[in-house]
């Protein structure tokens, strides 16, 4: 739609750029063959957030992949039955491949093979038939189309179309991933091959189309748009071998997707830039932690943009771009830091920077084309990338928040420390209140009541138990021991024997709370008898307690 009429060159050129990634990927995953594709080549060339950065853009460019892959195969679908709900059709496509994951499918080699053939044939069934279909009707469908004049130049054109182009390579980064299950000499086949078909099948079939229908024919039928080539070339039976070829391998790629995913989270997680409960698995050895998250990023990313697919292409083309464009940037680092790394096939310096201004100018040509689809890009991978860079350095974050945690709360700390040291003391003095019983000879029964009062209504760790002696009052010999007894009984209490000689009355009790500073409400008696000849208001304030 944004090259018009030179739309195949747009294609080409987007060939030309593979052409040059060919050996780029090839010199990187040829010198490191391990699974992880630009977070493994940054992360043994750069630096832990710059391989964070790689896989958190991968991250994005799966979900995106998977919910464009869905949506797309859902339309295709919708030729068999046009009331086919979009949005929760897709939704169920996604939720159909979480729970085959969750019973621990896996991609298989010879179903891929399988899908692949289907595929190719398809295409060259669809192709032969356009091509009769358009030997058959003339070509006024081509000239109309080139006659048709753009309000924008040749070379915007051309720039704009090799932007948007740049997504139909989708997948031609996922075989760096999975280089570990292939054998010797694999690789660079796989990329040779998709570098083959893209080039061939994408531009033969944007000149097919310019011969079969008219440019605005292509806006009103973007979801589905072979699909719609097929019928109008050869009926209904294409239309639906088409639907079908596309359902099904669209539905591989979001198996890919699961899968992909699945490898790479847990490779992360591995290297503790993830929470480590992801890597909980459950009887058929599938993440079901990391599938979960996945799914659920892919069903708000979809309903974020309403099945827009200009949106969700908008943020696959900045994550996938991104990505390929790390991978260059890797191989840059690669020469420069591991020069004596065997690899099978060198790419020039020259053929990595230029590769790096096309993936750059495809990245820039998509955000100036959907600038306001630039925002859902960032509101998916700024969450991501921020916890993957919090769990790399979380040991330093977990310092610096206890260093600001004590910082703030320092004045209250201190406050609390002399309120905790004022409240100590308070209770201290309270409890060495001393109180005073003025015995009379009392019982160890009496006693024991006097002590139960003193416990069970006042704040005193100190009771000193007196008893006056003059010529009219003698001392019982057992009161000493009674009371060591109740000294023993009660072991919170500090209890302390006195004996004084004198005459018990006002005076006596004035003399004695000056002299140990006790108020004499804190002085206790028993019940006097009528033959006490003072009255218990003269006293001062004396308690009776017994």
């Amino acid at each position: 739609m944004y090259a018009g009429q030179f739309a195949w060159i747009s294609l080409l050129m987007v060939g030309g750029t593979l052409f040059l990634f060919r050996k780029i990927y090839g010199e990187v995953v040829g010198a490191l063959p391990l699974n992880g594709g630009a977070y493994n080549v940054l992360l043994n060339s750069a630096n832990k957030s710059m391989a964070s950065l790689a896989a958190c853009l991968t991250i994005l460019s799966y979900v995106a992949t998977s919910v464009i892959s869905a949506n797309e195969a859902i339309h295709y679908a919708s030729a068999f039955n046009h009331g086919l709900p979009i949005i929760w059709g897709t939704i169920s496509l996604l939720l159909l491949f979480f729970l085959l994951n969750l019973l621990g499918l896996k991609e298989s080699s010879k179903a891929a093979i399988v899908i692949f053939i289907i595929h190719l044939a398809t295409l060259i069934i669809l192709c032969a038939v356009c091509g009769w279909y358009v030997l058959m009707n003339g070509i006024g469908h081509f000239t109309v189309n080139f006659a048709t004049k753009s309000e924008h130049s040749l070379a915007y054109q051309l720039f704009a179309g090799f932007a948007a182009a740049m997504l139909g390579i989708s997948g031609f980064e996922s075989s760096a991933n999975y280089v570990e299950e292939q054998g010797p000499g694999i690789f660079p086949k796989t990329l040779r091959n998709m570098w083959v078909i893209v080039t061939v099948f994408n531009p033969l079939i944007a000149i097919l189309a310019l011969g079969i229908m008219s440019i605005g024919d292509v806006n009103g039928h973007q979801e589905s748009l072979l699909a719609f080539m097929g019928e109008r070339a050869g009926g209904q039976w294409l239309s639906w071998l088409v639907s079908v070829d596309a359902v099904l391998v669209l539905s591989g790629a979001v198996l890919t997707s699961f899968v992909g995913v699945g490898g790479l989270m847990k490779r992360m997680t591995l290297d503790r830039i993830f929470p480590q409960f992801l890597l909980k698995e459950n009887s058929r050895q599938a993440p079901y932690y990391i599938l979960l998250v996945f799914f659920v990023l892919c069903v708000s990313v979809l309903l974020s943009t309403g099945g827009n697919l200009q949106a969700l292409a908008g943020v696959y083309a900045i994550s996938f771009l991104a990505v390929m464009g790390l991978f260059g940037i890797g191989n840059l680092l690669l020469k420069l830091r591991r020069k004596r790394l065997p690899r099978p096939e060198r790419a020039t310096t020259g053929s990595v920077f230029l590769a790096l201004i096309a993936v750059g100018t495809a990245l820039v040509g998509n955000v100036m084309l959907n600038p306001h689809y630039v925002l859902v890009f960032f509101e998916y991978f700024i969450p991501t990338f921020l916890i993957a860079l919090m769990m790399m350095d979380r040991s330093l974050i977990l310092s610096g928040l206890l260093s600001i945690i004590l910082y703030f709360f320092k004045p209250l700390k201190q406050s609390i420390e002399r309120f905790t040291d004022w409240t100590n003391q308070t209770i201290k003095e309270i409890n060495d209140q001393e109180f005073v019983f003025f015995s009379k000879g009392d019982d160890i029964a009496s006693l024991n009541r006097v002590m139960i009062y003193i416990e069970e209504n006042e704040e005193t760790n100190r009771l000193r138990i007196v008893t006056i002696e003059s010529e009219h009052f003698i001392i019982p010999e057992n009161l000493h021991r009674d009371i060591e007894t109740l000294d023993r009984a009660y072991p919170e209490i500090d209890i302390t024997y006195e004996i004084i000689k004198g005459d018990f009355g006002p005076e006596l009790i004035q003399e004695l709370s000056e002299k140990w500073q006790i108020p004499t409400n804190f002085m206790f008696i028993g019940s006097p008898s009528q033959k006490f000849e003072y009255r218990i208001e003269e006293l001062g304030g004396v308690r009776l307690i017994i």
